[in-house]
């Protein structure tokens, strides 16, 4: 049977001459597989997919299999400044690492999709680009739900391992300074009351890393990721 949703492309590996697997994020189904047929003979000529593009499939859903087949597809919102500017791009980047490592539950979910659909269209278009990626981690953590409760008064730590504030000094190296925590604590706090999320540019650095090694703890199979080396350069 046929189906058209809306995806977002998260990764794509060539196949054969004529055909790639595309792992995708959609709407209707949630993670999936797609066999795309690139060849003379009935497949699809356009241009290469790149890596979170917005794009509408009409797809064939064969039961439980893990491999489903893209019958037609387009890009349905093509970004208007990622050429233009290396910051959004490297932004991009960093995006579809942590979407590929995390966006993998075979069912859907429609407001984690909007989410990452809302993201993407921040990075083209926002104002600060480089605030996304701690933003992105906080926001994404929620609807993984592994985000932490935010303390009930000043904490001192922001302990990692335990996902949780902790009073006194650090038992292990998994913690967050003060600073860094309070702001983390301060960010829960907006987040969970559905307000901007200000991140000072002075801290977007260190806020990140604190982060990503949170979500390594977390959440299985994240690892390292290639992109933050590269983004803390262009990171106030």
């Amino acid at each position: 049977m046929l189906h058209t949703t809306r995806a977002v492309a998260l990764r794509t590996f060539r196949h054969t001459d004529n055909t790639l697997v595309m792992k995708a994020y959609t709407e209707a189904f949630g993670a999936r597989s797609y066999l795309v047929r690139t060849g003379k003979r009935g497949g699809m000529r356009q241009a290469p997919v790149q890596p979170l593009d917005r794009l509408e499939l009409v797809v064939t859903e064969s039961g439980d299999r893990e491999m489903h087949t893209v019958r037609e597809m387009r890009v349905f919102l093509p970004y208007t400044n990622l050429a233009a500017d290396p910051v959004r791009g490297l932004v991009l980047l960093f995006a579809q690492e942590v979407f590929y490592r995390t966006l993998r539950a075979g069912a859907p979910d429609p407001p984690l999709f909007h989410f990452v659909l809302e993201t993407l269209e921040t990075i083209d278009s926002g104002r600060d680009p480089g605030a996304v990626p701690v933003l992105l981690l906080v926001r994404l953590a929620h609807h993984l739900g592994i985000l932490p409760q935010p303390p009930p008064d000043a904490e001192g730590h922001f302990d990692l391992r335990e996902g949780s504030f902790t009073k006194g000094s650090p038992v292990h190296a998994f913690c967050m300074d003060p600073e860094s925590s309070a702001l983390f604590a301060r960010l829960l706090h907006a987040e969970l009351q559905g307000a901007p999320l200000p991140v000072p540019m002075m801290r977007q650095k260190v806020l990140l890393d604190h982060l990503l090694i949170y979500f390594r703890l977390h959440v299985e199979g994240f690892g390292e990721l290639r992109s933050p080396g590269v983004l803390h350069d262009v990171l106030r």
